[in-house]
Parts: structure tokens; sequence; C-alpha cells
């Protein structure tokens, strides 16, 4: 079955605590009302569907103008490797084409860089720039 990338607009809790659970990031599943939040106060949230499965979401906060930041970017493990998170990420690419700067924070696996760097994004330090992090607890 064929699958379609559209936007995600009625957040579906169940769906997406389902979709995040697969994926092991618990900390977004074990606080469901940050999560919550979270997609309300997002500049851009697409989803992928396999059917009427949600299957891949990405969710991207920013100003639209200068800067977005890919927050969050995840597939459910039986979709992935066909293709779903690059078409999520060259969507939402599309749609912030004239922004200054897209960003992302991701896990420093040679998986992760190599599906990035074959987007077309670079590690920041090749720029002279230094990612900088506070998390909680």
């Amino acid at each position: 079955m064929e699958w379609t990338i559209r936007p995600y607009v009625a957040y579906r809790e169940a769906e997406i605590l389902a979709l995040y659970e697969s994926v092991g990031w618990t900390n977004y599943t074990s606080d469901p009302e940050m999560l919550r939040a979270a997609f309300r106060g997002s500049w851009c949230t697409l989803g992928a569907y396999r059917g009427d499965r949600l299957v891949g979401i990405l969710r991207a906060v920013g100003d639209g103008a200068s800067v977005v930041f890919v927050q969050d970017l995840l597939v459910a493990p039986d979709c992935q490797r066909q293709g779903i998170g690059t078409r999520l990420l060259q969507t939402l690419m599309e749609r912030c084409s004239g922004v200054y700067q897209l960003e992302l924070l991701t896990d420093d696996t040679p998986g992760n860089v190599s599906f990035y760097r074959a987007a077309g994004l670079v590690p920041a330090d090749t720029l002279g720039c230094r990612a900088m992090i506070r998390m909680r607890g």
C-alpha cells in the first residue's frame, strides 16, 4: 500500500503516543501534556499515512522566515527504510525553501549522519558553528 504526506492538523493523542512509543521516545510519552503543548506550538507538522494509519511525523518549530528547527522526525519501525522520512523532510524543505537556516539536533550515529547529509544538511561545525543545548533533568 502506498503512503501519502499531508499536514497533520488534528492532534490525536492515542496515535501520536503509539508512534512515539514505537520508536522508544519515552521522554515524550511519559509526559503527554508536554507533547500535546509541543504540537500546539509547532510551526509545521506533517504526517505520513499508509491508508488511515499514521506511520510517520515531522514536527518543526521556528518563525518560518529566518529559522526553522526540525524538532521531531520519526517513522514507525515497520515502515522505515521506505523513503517516508526522506519525503517528510523534503516536503518541509520545499515549504521553507526561503528560510535562512534549517536546523536540527540528532543522535551522532552513522545512520543518522548519513541520512541528513543525503538530504543536504551538514554538521554545524563545518560552518564554523557550535550547537549548544540545555536539557531538563
